[in-house]
């Protein structure tokens, strides 16, 4: 016989913050962030050093990326080879990167290699040596990267898309990568000075998350990197200046492309934006960050001219920038820019309190998802430690998120995106379509080769 008992009470969630951090700061100036996720015994490291790429030398755009990649190509004790198979044996990642606001140390390592993963990193942000030969090969590595940015239609169309938003000088007019023609000058010395000069503890911050039960976290960085000296840069964050003739059609021309590559800009804000940043995630996820969003509805479902376009507001040191692009059959070029240009310039008009409710609601529920591991945890909190904020930004504003309703997101998206302001770069098959474009009236359309 089977037993039949009431279904139980479904609650709705509690509201969530994010892991409290421990913060404190070594005598040279290196700020020091953990956060103890209990059971997650690989440990995460960030070390952040506020590097912008502005910070370059002109005409050398690209000498961040290439020191961040030969960082761990040898040592004062070590070389290349020797350093690499240190890390090995301790089942250590170690990787690097830069960005618009700096450069980004990480480190995955079990928790009984804490120690020899402090000391590796203390060598490679000490005492890096540069081999000239290990310079050359990630010289021509990057200019090889450029080739095949030229080959992607993606990538392509971001190049284009930067270089006529952004006005001429500006660095944000360049990939954060470089150039061939800045990258193919960058020299062993290059780095040496551009290290000795901006990579230092004084304005840094290491994050350090994972199971720490047991551990003195604090001293074994005390012990490492606790010699480390001098005083990265301090900068105050400048919106980059956009073209005056932004806002205008560019069509990249790759005769014979079966799909066309469309990607479209407007300004944007930045995360302390009057007002918050809450309501901009959310406008994301309602108009391209679902196959449920505006977009998608119309010209995947409804028109099957895509497999999905995304948007998002990227925020910047100062500013930022409302970024739509995916990728369209050939043939449906010229009506699927009207159709997505057209949705855009519609959410001005306003959003349902249903649109809202489902952003919240999905960014909100899923945020425990997000930042339940520990290197999840660690990449918030260096993001957050380049942008001169905290995780305690990332808990108010989930909070706030909550508050976020049809009225905020629709005053918030007529705040930043204006008629006739659109950045649109193309990039297909020029000679079919771009007549097309032009016919819809939609700004000037030039046709520049690939």
């Amino acid at each position: 016989m089977t037993s039949v008992t009431d279904r139980p009470a479904v609650t709705p969630p509690q509201p969530w913050a994010f892991p409290e951090a421990s913060r404190s700061a070594l005598d040279n100036g290196l700020n020091l962030v953990t956060y103890d996720v209990p059971g997650q015994y690989v440990i995460s490291l960030r070390l952040a050093v506020p590097l912008p790429l502005s910070l370059e030398p002109r005409g050398k755009e690209g000498l961040a990326t290439i020191l961040s990649r030969t960082l761990d190509e040898g040592t004062e004790q070590h070389s290349a080879e020797e350093f690499a198979e240190l890390l090995e044996r301790k089942g250590i990642a170690l990787g690097a990167g830069t960005g618009e606001a700096g450069l980004t140390v990480e480190l995955e390592v079990s928790k009984r290699h804490l120690s020899d993963a402090l000391d590796l990193l203390s060598q490679a942000v000490r005492e890096p040596v540069f081999p000239e030969a290990e310079v050359t090969r990630h010289v021509r590595t990057r200019l090889a990267e450029i080739d095949q940015e030229h080959a992607n239609p993606t990538q392509r169309a971001a190049l284009e898309l930067v270089r006529t938003y952004f006005a001429p000088g500006e660095r944000a007019a360049l990939p954060s990568a470089g150039t061939r023609e800045t990258v193919s000058g960058i020299t062993r010395e290059d780095l040496v000075a551009f290290h000795a000069a901006h990579v230092a503890p004084g304005g840094s911050t290491l994050v350090v998350t994972g199971d720490l039960s047991g551990l003195d976290v604090a001293a074994e960085v005390a012990a490492t990197l606790g010699g480390w000296s001098g005083q990265a840069a301090v900068t105050e964050p400048v919106a980059s200046a956009r073209a005056a003739d932004a806002g205008r059609i560019v069509f990249v021309d790759r005769p014979g492309a079966v799909q066309s590559e469309i990607t479209i800009a407007c300004a944007g804000p930045d995360r302390r934006e009057e007002g918050g940043w809450a309501p901009f995630p959310v406008l994301s996820f309602v108009i391209g960050g679902s196959p449920n969003a505006r977009i998608d509805a119309v010209l995947r479902e409804e028109k099957g001219f895509t497999y999905g376009i995304r948007c998002g507001f990227r925020p910047r040191r100062k500013g930022g920038l409302f970024l739509t692009g995916g990728s369209v059959r050939a043939d449906s070029t010229v009506e699927a820019l009207d159709l997505l240009l057209g949705i855009l310039d519609g959410g001005r008009d306003g959003f349902t309190e249903e649109e809202a409710r489902a952003g919240v609601d999905f960014i909100g529920k899923t945020a425990p998802g997000r930042y339940a591991t520990a290197d999840a945890v660690a990449d918030e909190a260096a993001t957050m430690a380049l942008e001169g904020l905290t995780t305690d930004f990332t808990t108010a504003n989930l909070l706030d998120l909550a508050t976020v309703d049809a009225e905020r997101i629709s005053e918030a998206y007529r705040r930043h995106v204006q008629p006739g302001q659109w950045t649109v770069v193309v990039v297909g098959d020029a000679g079919r379509y771009a007549e097309g474009v032009r016919a819809l009236g939609r700004g000037e359309v030039s046709v520049v080769p690939n």
